[in-house]
Order: structure tokens, then C-alpha cells, then sequence
């Protein structure tokens, strides 16, 4: 039986996405849902609300880790990973130290059979943690110097499916959005050559509103979708996403879940 986080079930973690940490082009200047003012996506004072987990389940996502913390605003989640594997150690940022606090009252609470560590860290170790995991990845350029982490490469370490292989329909799912993402976003992603309407995209939502990550992307034929996937680890803010290819079957169920 699931406990507080829940799981999901065979959610693929692979290499995960480097994170812009300093400029980032996606999160502008506002305040966040809970009233705290950001600059580039993180809260502009008091001490850094970042906090450690440890423990995760090997199948863990980001999607889990929200759960999680149901409740309580959050901005980044970073999964590490080690020699290409998840560690089962994550990073998790939050709007305010307010929420940061209250997240570590979860210590020990369970996600799926495994309890989970939640406990203190500091600006660097976050930090540390998304400059180690950039420096593993082909292509760094290991002349780099400064004490941030650099930014993003181009595309984040390739999968080793081959997704030429599979079989197309005209629906691609896309997971790795930010949780902030509209639909207008999405259709800027793929550009003016696929023509897209928002009929055409459907974002994922769970009960309580918030997005999950996922969407799918209705294109007019199958060679179209395939030809889309030209934009699989391209990013939309710091996020590199990753394209599948679906069906409407697929569509329609993530949709009825949207609903429930």
C-alpha cells in the first residue's frame, strides 16, 4: 500500500536534466502562489529553502516527490544521480523557508514501502550536487571555472532506446515540463511549422490542480509526430524535455485522470 508519497509504477528516471541556476530565461521576476517574491525562479531572501531527502525509492519521480509534499510550494526538485543511476538522494527547493520548514516535519514519513530522510542543507550543497551531475555529462567543457555551476549543456545525456525504432500514431507525449507550464508554452516549443491550436495539447493535472509533468501533443499525421521528435531534450526553461510517442488511447486516459 502506498504511503504519503505514493509511487509511480515503472516511471523511467534515466539521466536527469541539469538545471540553469543562476539565469534562468523560464521564471521571471513575480510572486510565487503563496505570496513570496522570486528573482529567476527562487525566493530573493531569508536563507535558502532547500532541503535533502534520502531513502527514495529507485523508481521515484518528481511527480512522487510533489506528492510528497502535497501541500507545500515547490520550485525544483533535483533527482542525483551517480555513474548514471538514480542514488535515491534528491534535492528538493521551496518557495519560502516557511514551507522549507514545514517539509522537514515529513522526516521519516513514507513513500511506497521505504521511509524517507528529510533533512537540512545548504545553498552549496544544492548547488554542488547539479555541477557534479553537469560535469559527468558528455561534453562538459572541463576548462570551466567559477564557483556556480555552468550552465545547461545543449541536450542532456541521450537514452539508449531508439526512438526511431517505435511505432507512430499522431500523438506524442512530453514529460519534464515545468509545473508552471500553459499551453501556449508547449506550442512555441514545436514552433509555427506544426501549426498547433490549444485543442491540440493536453496537459496533465492531478486532483488537486496542479500539473504533473506530462502532456500530450496532437499532431495532424504520424510522419508529422515523427518529424517532431527533432525537438526530444530541447528545453522550455531550464527543463530539457523528453518526447515518446503515444496514442489517443494513452490521451484519453491521462485526460480522464485530469478530471477525477
Amino acid at each position: 500500500m502506498l504511503g504519503s508519497g505514493g509511487v509511480s509504477d515503472g516511471y523511467d528516471i534515466g539521466s536527469k536534466r541539469p538545471r540553469m541556476t543562476e539565469s534562468n530565461p523560464y521564471f521571471a521576476v513575480n510572486n510565487g502562489p503563496s505570496g513570496y517574491p522570486f528573482t529567476h525562479g527562487y525566493p530573493s531572501s531569508g536563507a535558502f529553502p532547500v532541503v535533502r531527502l534520502r531513502g527514495l525509492p529507485f523508481n521515484c519521480s518528481e511527480s512522487d516527490i510533489r506528492l510528497f509534499f502535497a501541500g507545500l510550494d515547490i520550485i525544483d526538485a533535483f533527482l542525483v544521480n551517480k555513474n548514471g543511476r538514480f542514488s535515491g538522494e534528491a534535492f528538493v527547493l521551496f518557495a519560502g523557508n516557511m514551507h522549507a520548514e514545514n517539509a522537514l516535519l515529513r522526516d521519516r514519513q513514507n513513500m511506497g514501502r521505504r521511509y524517507v530522510e528529510v533533512f537540512r542543507c545548504k545553498k552549496q550543497d544544492y548547488y554542488q550536487a547539479i555541477a557534479a551531475e553537469v560535469r559527468e555529462s558528455p561534453g562538459y567543457d572541463h576548462n570551466h571555472h567559477g564557483s556556480s555551476p555552468p550552465p545547461p549543456l545543449h541536450k542532456p545525456p541521450k537514452r539508449t532506446q531508439n526512438k526511431d525504432q517505435l511505432e507512430y500514431t499522431e500523438i506524442l507525449k512530453l514529460r519534464g515540463l515545468p509545473f508552471s507550464v500553459k499551453k501556449s508554452d508547449i506550442i512555441k516549443f514545436f514552433g509555427a511549422d506544426y501549426n498547433l491550436t490549444d485543442e491540440k495539447v493536453r496537459i496533465g493535472y492531478r486532483s488537486d490542480g496542479k500539473t504533473t509533468g506530462e502532456a500530450y501533443v496532437e499532431f495532424t499525421s504520424s510522419e508529422e509526430a515523427k518529424n517532431a521528435m527533432c525537438k526530444d531534450n530541447m528545453m522550455i526553461g531550464s527543463r530539457y524535455i523528453e518526447l515518446f510517442p503515444s496514442t489517443q488511447d494513452e490521451a484519453r486516459r491521462a485526460d480522464s485522470r485530469s478530471r477525477q
